[in-house]
Parts: C-alpha cells; structure tokens; sequence
C-alpha cells in the first residue's frame, strides 16, 4: 500500500508545455497575390489555421532554419516588463480578451526573447492557470510582488485597473532607475576617458620627449623629471598594473555576489557618499513611497504591503527601518509613528503619511511623496550632470595641459638661455 502511494505522484507529473517555434510561410491571399513571412508557434498545424483566419492560403510552411552559429538571444530587461504591462493594461480597458491580448503583445514585441516568454504564458493561461500563477513560473522576470498584485486584481475582478496600477509602478520605478544609473555612470565614464588618455601620453609621447632632453646635457626642471619618472614606471609596470585592476574589480564584484555584509556596507557607504549619496536618499524614499501607495491601494493589507517595500527599497538601512515599521505596525503602533522612530525618513514623509492616516487616503499622500521625491530626483541629476560638466573639463585640462607644459619647460628654458 505503501509503495503505490508513493509512486501515485510520480504518474501525476504536469507534461512540459510545447516547444513555441518561429515558421516560414509562402501562400497567396483573397485577391490571389503571392504573400511570404513568419510566424510564431508550437507546431505547423496551428500556423496553418492561424493563416486561414487571416484568408491566406497557405502552399508551404517550414520551420525557420537555425542560425550558423546559433541565435543571439537579447536579455530580457526590467522595461520589457514595465512595456508588456502597460500594453496588457491597455488591451484589458479596450475590452480584448487575455488570451488574444498576450497574442497581439507578442507578436508585436521587438524582442524575440520577450516574445517566447509571453507565447509560453499564453500557452499555461489556455491550459487552464490564472495569470498570477502563469506569471510565478518566470520569477527572473516578475518578482512576488507584481504577481502578488496580479493575484489581487484577479480575485477581486478589476484586473485591468490592476495591470494599470503595476504599469505606473513599474515605468515610474525603470524611470527613477535610469536617472540613477546616469548621475552615476557619466562621471565614471569621463574619469576612465582621463585615465586612459593620460595612460597614452605617459606611455607614447612623454618618451619620444624624454629622447629629445637626453641630447641637452642640463638638469630638467623638477615638474618636468616627475612626470619623465612617472612615465617610465608606467612603461615597467603597466602590464601588472592592469592585472591588479582586473583582479580589483574582479574581487569586487565576488564579493558582490557572495557576501551580503560586503553588500550592506556598500549600501551604507552609497549613502553617505558625497552629491550622489542624497540623490541615492532621495531614490530610495520614492521607491518606498510608489511601492506602499501601490500596494495598499490595490487592497492588500498594510502589515503585508510593508514586506514587499522591504525588499523594494534597494538599500539596507532602509530594508532594516521598513523591517522594525512593520513589526510596530503589526502590534498597532500608527504608521507615521513608527517612520518617525525609525530616523531615517525625512520629515516631509512622515507628515504626509500622518496626514493620510487621519484623512483615510493613506495611498494618495505616499504617491504625492513618491511624485515630489522622484522630480527632486530628477533635479538633482540635472544640476549634477551641469555642474560636472565644467569640474571634468578643468580636471581634463589640468592632467593633459599640465603633461603638455611639463614637456615643454625645458624647451622654454632653452630658448631663454639662448
């Protein structure tokens, strides 16, 4: 008895859904005309239906022939989510059923990798799943809390209002992501630039001077020997010196991946970086912010709604204060209260949370302060992108104009002996 209960589960395996593949296809259409091009599905039958819905005829159709050195497959990015929902939300309001709005979003999706991901879900919706199930087979792509609220909108019959809220979310939240990325990506960029510009004139010019001031037989001024030292370190060294840079950042993102205090530590030092580390600040109380409004405005309890903007928040010290918020709240301390215990919300939130507690609109006040937040953000990256524009061209010219005169000193030097 035993042994067929155990071997019972075994025989109840779910099937593995068929394989989606792209099809060539020649025919001709109503008026006669010879018509070709491709489509998207599980087998050869399906694309000959799906060509006589639209009147075509179909006189060949044949799998689409395989890349000599295999496909490239483009990664599937957080704004090709953010992008499918809003379509999905805009197809839900017009009234197009689920199934053929995942069909139209698909098949007009750039991005042949977003494509099959949306034909599988299709594919577990018409096998019987819900969308939030559908959607919890692909965690990479849509994380506990938008299923969660797919779930909530699915439950309580206003899945397109949902989808509409999860849109907003996801582009606000791609939005402030990107802003981010710039306030800190430029400077790096252009200091790399320097490095590498000074890294050529060290190597390959300052030497070719270095030949010339051998033949003067005088002493160099002492500006012009540190840089003719520096050079020929850099001609010794280089080589070891790229491979301690590459071990450097190697190490660093090891250390990324497998140590959560590394990580930590960095989250606390990002916040206490000069310029970058208040736009960071200011980020980071968007995103709790937009999360919460979402989340309690699509019905889900605030003690729940509080776990999903821990981990949504990006940084540790605010992940620990959301952690202690939602144990206060959960033994019925207000709120408002507890961000104030906390010590790391600015008092703007904590007074607009208070005021949306008293008047009952609690998700409308934090959007107001996830909207002034993310436009202070905005702000923020503008006027640093404008005042690192001057600060790295006076740095360029230092290290280039300063490498151009210590070259030329000597020659000065000679002319006015001459």
């Amino acid at each position: 008895m035993a042994t067929a209960t155990q071997a019972q589960p075994k025989t109840a395996k779910k099937a593995a859904p068929p394989k989606v593949q792209v099809f060539l296809w020649d025919g001709t259409d109503k008026k006669g005309n010879k018509v070709k091009g491709e489509l998207s599905g599980t087998n050869m039958t399906l694309i000959k239906a799906e060509l006589r819905k639209q009147g075509i005829v179909a006189k060949k159709v044949r799998k689409k022939p395989a890349s000599l050195f295999g496909p490239k497959k483009k990664k599937i990015t957080p704004m090709d989510v953010a992008v499918f929902t809003r379509q999905l939300a805009t197809m839900m309001k017009a009234g197009v059923p689920l199934v053929q709005s995942f069909e139209i979003v698909a098949d007009g999706h750039d991005n042949p990798s977003m494509r099959d991901l949306l034909l599988k879900i299709k594919g577990d919706i018409e096998g019987g799943n819900n969308l939030a199930n559908s959607l919890a087979a692909h965690p990479a792509y849509f994380d506990d809390l938008f299923v969660s609220l797919v779930d909530s909108g699915e439950q309580s019959g206003a899945l397109e209002t949902m989808l509409d809220r999860i849109a907003i979310y996801k582009e606000k939240t791609e939005a402030l992501k990107a802003k981010i990325k710039k306030a800190i990506k430029y400077p790096i960029a252009v200091v790399i630039v320097a490095c590498i510009v000074t890294a050529i004139l060290l190597l390959k010019v300052v030497p070719v001077f270095q030949e010339l001031f051998a033949g003067f037989g005088a002493e160099l001024p002492a500006f012009t020997q540190m840089v003719i030292n520096i050079s020929e370190w850099l001609q010794e060294w280089w080589i070891i010196l790229i491979v301690i840079m590459i071990a450097i950042g190697f190490t660093f993102a090891e250390a990324k991946k497998r140590s959560p205090a590394f990580v930590d530590f960095l989250d606390r030092l990002a916040l206490k970086a000069p310029v970058v580390g208040d736009i960071l600040f200011k980020a980071t109380i968007a995103r709790f912010g937009r999360t919460l409004a979402t989340t309690f405005a699509a019905g889900v309890p605030l003690v729940d709604a509080l776990e999903s903007v821990a981990g949504a928040t990006g940084n540790v010290v605010y992940r620990n204060a959301v952690n202690k918020i939602r144990e206060e709240v959960s033994s019925g301390t207000q709120l408002n209260f507890s961000m104030r215990a906390t010590g790391v919300f600015p008092a703007m939130a904590v007074q607009m949370t208070a005021i949306g507690e008293e008047s009952g609109a609690l998700d409308t006040m934090l959007d107001k302060v996830a909207t002034y937040y993310e436009d202070e953000v905005d702000n923020a990256v503008d006027g640093l992108t404008s005042l690192l524009e001057p600060i790295i061209m006076a740095v360029l010219g230092v290290l280039v104009g300063g490498l151009i005169i210590a070259m030329y000193l000597p020659i000065f030097q000679l002319g006015s002996v001459v």
